[in-house]
């Protein structure tokens, strides 16, 4: 029993949620909260990391489970002091993006998701993904304007930051450091009459780019393709990478599971007992003829399974996994048989087993109990009204009475 569940509600997730559950939901929230596409979440898009962050840890999880955030801010995971990590930090290491030294030297990564159906992961499928990026300008090569027209921000001395001093009180002085509004950042300046025409001095264009994706048989939900080198271009680093992450849509029929498809198949008591054919329709247009001989009983909720009909192993397609099916046994409706046609149908049935011999019991010692349908919710509510009426009761017999003429 956890103490609180703040976390796991942070990243929609049961308290019991596998690793595999923690990562897919965090992905998800992180791409959807992430400041580059949500400015304004920034404070979600870090409770979201710093969730995640605890709870992908065992021995952290392991502590919050036990005392809740409050333990993990004291550093009861026996590291010294408690606390939390960049979430730029912990988005880039999920991504494959490094950490804050790899993108000090690096250009930012961008990420997207990429809607697939189970189709394009089992068939394989190219998919064509238009997106924006920043492409150093080709007319200044960078500089944001002509040769030697690039000069030294007076205002911060080239570092891009102006400290300001705040009186506090007698004695009492605030540092503050902020963005130069002159140079915006920069730490350098060009002149109006000098700045690149095509750029504006910004250095960099906003240009359109075409990816083609090449999905692989056998990849999976929350699988990454790097395209390195093809993220945002920034004068003096390197570019980032373009990370695409599939994002596999529900599917009406199969559900998958590592290397099986699963899939649920109803039959009618008739063909659990005497056999059936049935069609499945498979991801590659394939119509598999599902056989059961008749004397092959199936009973409700059997699984049997079809080898190598399952999803493709990425990077070795020719092996498969298996095509799990889950069996619901419909039973007919009362009284679909006549008295007459049901002693018919028990004569082909194996014989009942009695616990005892009735004609040696005396017809005295039984007493006849019919079943009823067992509707617990209806008992519950029934339950639930007698329980205030009987306060009602209770409470009228009591108390100021008003008087009437």
């Amino acid at each position: 029993m956890v103490k609180e569940t703040g976390f796991y509600d942070m990243l929609g997730v049961k308290p019991n949620a596998t690793p595999e559950e923690l990562k897919k939901s965090y992905r998800k929230l992180a791409l959807k909260y992430h400041p580059d596409k949500n400015p304004t979440e920034g404070e979600k898009f870090k409770q979201i990391s710093q969730a995640y962050e605890v709870l992908s840890d065992p021995q952290k999880r392991e502590v919050y489970d036990r005392g809740g955030e409050k333990a993990i801010k004291e550093g009861g995971t026996g590291g010294g002091g408690g606390g939390f990590g960049s979430p730029m930090d912990i988005f880039d290491m999920f991504f494959g993006g490094g950490g804050r030294m790899h993108r000090e030297r690096r250009g930012k990564n961008v990420v997207h998701q990429l809607t697939v159906s189970l189709e394009d992961l089992y068939n394989g499928a190219t998919k064509k993904l238009s997106l924006q990026k920043n492409v150093i300008c080709e007319r200044c090569e960078g500089r944001g304007g002509r040769k030697g027209a690039v000069e030294m921000c007076i205002s911060c001395h080239g570092t891009g930051m102006q400290v300001r001093l705040h009186q506090l009180g007698p004695g009492m002085v605030q540092q503050v450091s902020t963005v130069c509004h002159n140079c915006q950042g920069q730490g350098q300046r060009i002149s109006h009459k000098d700045r690149c025409k095509a750029c504006t001095g910004r250095k960099i264009l906003r240009q359109k780019k075409i990816l083609e994706v090449h999905i692989d048989k056998g990849m999976k939900d929350g699988q990454k393709i790097v395209f390195h080198g093809e993220g945002d271009q920034e004068p003096g680093l390197e570019p980032g990478d373009i990370i695409i992450v599939l994002d596999q849509r529900a599917h009406p029929l199969f559900t998958r599971e590592k290397g099986d498809l699963t899939m649920k198949m109803e039959l009618q008591l008739v063909e659990a007992l005497c056999g059936f054919r049935k069609p499945v329709k498979t991801l590659d247009n394939r119509t598999l003829l599902i056989t059961s001989h008749p004397g092959e009983l199936i009973k409700p909720g059997d699984k049997k399974c079809v080898l190598n009909e399952g999803m493709p192993m990425h990077r070795r397609p020719f092996e498969k996994g298996r095509l799990v099916i889950n069996f619901n046994v419909v039973f007919p409706k009362n009284n679909f048989l006549s008295k007459e046609k049901l002693k018919v149908l028990e004569s082909y049935l194996p014989e009942k087993l009695e616990a005892e011999q009735q004609e040696s019991m005396d017809d005295d010692l039984y007493i006849c109990a019919d079943l009823e349908d067992c509707d617990l919710e209806h008992r519950k509510r029934r339950s639930h009204y007698h329980h205030y009426t009987e306060e009602d009761d209770y409470a009228s017999t009591g108390g100021v009475q008003c008087q009437t003429s």
